[in-house]
């Protein structure tokens, strides 16, 4: 096996900007390396829209079983929440290894190894689909034991059945967007998402409202368009002449791989879980509040902002993984930091803005989510509590995304476990039960959580060494005993 291939992937839109980090002698190019930004900026795009596209998709759907009745949107989002939970989050973790080993694989120009990961790790999503399958197929018990009402439970548990086929696709999916975004490949994204998104959309009203499956017919179009979404993807890279060194088709050495990647997979599917069920804790917590209508729909709409929020500067995460892997992966740390420098720099502008927006324009965005007056004004007096945490979360999201370019995903997840389920939710459930602060007692506790993840995670940033890891070097000699067809 060659590693020293030259590739022909064309020149990526992440690459180092060759300067000492200036911008052409300006008091700007002072504060930021322009050269860096706009390369950065120019990647982060096209991985907000291409996320935003496919999150849509089982949102889309969870909208039309919602126009069918009041028990129906309450099933559809209950079931859309436990899938998110228990499959869709753990799913996305899981890919967060490729991030890793293709990012510095790429670095390295060991370009052949990056199809071996990516199967790899399609392998490892295959089998975890299916565990996550079985603990669907049990919905209705386990969500009737966590007290939901049973109405709710029975059509929340048809919902995720026909959402089964769906696991399968979003994880392979997950793992091509990982393989081609440590390539710098992601202007094609932007086509090969809103594609399947606008035939989703068809798909949906069809089998909703013009066949006999209705309520059924929602879950099912999701799988559906999954599905279609991953083919999409595979079919470019199966294809395409940029992929003819990182892809060369399928081969038994994967399975080589398989324990030493599961240890790195595992632990990126905890460090993402980990983070998201603390927010679900949260509006768990405001339901057995007093008043908890309120409560909980106000915790809820702070939730879903910060989703939102982090969802903008997700792009600019994904860009602080690619840069810092392939840079470590071809040997060059000083320039990692260099860019994850820039990275938070973005970052920070980006926060600023959309808490900006929030300050003046709060009333407006809680109407969006509610017409009750008390839950807009509670919402106002949440903002100043909102904004902290967008900021933490805009700078974490960047950390995270160089823990994952590094490998550190055990650290991370050590870092998400203490932090959140040590210090933020104990403080939260002090502050909103025992004194009484309720919604605002539980987000301080959310923002103590986080401003001590944030710390943690730029800790380690700082005094962890920055240096390569490649299972390919640990495997090597088992791969000597190995017959491959």
């Amino acid at each position: 096996m060659s590693s020293d291939t030259t590739s022909e992937t064309g020149e990526p839109l992440l690459k180092a900007s060759g300067g000492s980090g200036l911008g052409g002698g300006s008091w700007w190019g002072n504060v930021l390396d322009v050269g860096e930004a706009k390369s950065q900026v120019l990647f982060s795009l096209p991985m907000i829209l291409t996320n935003v596209f496919y999150y849509s998709i089982t949102l889309v759907s969870v909208m039309f079983a919602g126009h069918l009745g009041e028990l129906e949107l309450a099933g559809a989002t209950l079931a859309n929440s436990w899938a998110t939970t228990t499959g869709f989050a753990f799913m996305t973790g899981l890919s967060g290894a490729l991030e890793t080993l293709c990012g510095q694989g790429f670095g390295a120009k060991l370009y052949r190894m990056l199809g071996i990961y990516l199967q790899v790790s399609c392998i490892i999503s295959c089998f975890f689909a299916v565990l996550i399958s079985v603990l669907w197929f049990y919905t209705e018990p386990i969500l009737i034991l966590l007290k939901q009402d049973a109405q709710i439970c029975k059509m929340a548990a048809l919902y995720i059945k026909f959402l089964i086929p769906g696991v399968f696709a979003y994880g392979f999916l997950q793992n091509i967007l990982s393989f081609l975004q440590t390539q710098s490949i992601v202007m094609p994204l932007i086509l090969l998402s809103v594609l399947p998104m606008g035939i989703h959309f068809g798909i949906v009203y069809m089998l909703v409202n013009w066949t006999s499956l209705g309520y059924k017919g929602a879950p099912l179009a999701a799988s559906i368009s999954l599905w279609i979404s991953c083919l999409v993807l595979a079919i470019y890279v199966m294809y395409s002449k940029k992929f003819k060194h990182t892809w060369e088709g399928f081969s038994f050495e994967s399975f080589c791989f398989i324990l030493t990647y599961l240890r790195l997979a595992l632990s990126s599917a905890a460090m993402v879980c980990l983070e998201y069920w603390a927010s679900e804790l949260l509006v768990f917590l405001a339901g057995i509040m007093p008043n908890s209508e309120i409560t909980t729909s106000l915790i809820a709409t702070c939730a879903n902002t910060e989703t939102i929020a982090y969802m903008i500067t997700y792009g600019l995460s994904a860009a602080a993984s690619t840069r810092v892997s392939n840079e470590l992966g071809a040997g060059n740390p000083e320039r990692a930091k260099n860019a994850i420098g820039v990275t938070l720099k973005l970052s920070v502008l980006l926060a600023l803005a959309f808490i900006l927006s929030l300050a003046f324009g709060h009333n407006i965005w809680a109407r969006c989510f509610s017409d009750s007056s008390s839950i807009i004004k509670e919402f106002a007096s949440m903002t100043p509590f909102l904004a902290i945490s967008i900021a933490l979360d805009s700078i974490q999201g960047v950390l995270s995304g160089v823990a994952r370019g590094c490998g550190w995903q055990h650290l991370a997840v050590l870092a998400n476990l203490g932090t959140f389920y040590l210090v933020g939710m104990p403080i939260a459930a002090v502050l909103g039960f025992r004194l009484k602060l309720y919604a605002r007692g539980l987000w301080v506790g959310f923002i103590c959580g986080l401003s001590s993840q944030t710390g943690t995670l730029l800790m380690i940033t700082l005094c962890r060494k920055w240096i390569r890891i490649d299972i390919y070097e640990q495997t090597k000699i088992r791969k000597k005993h190995i017959l491959f067809n």
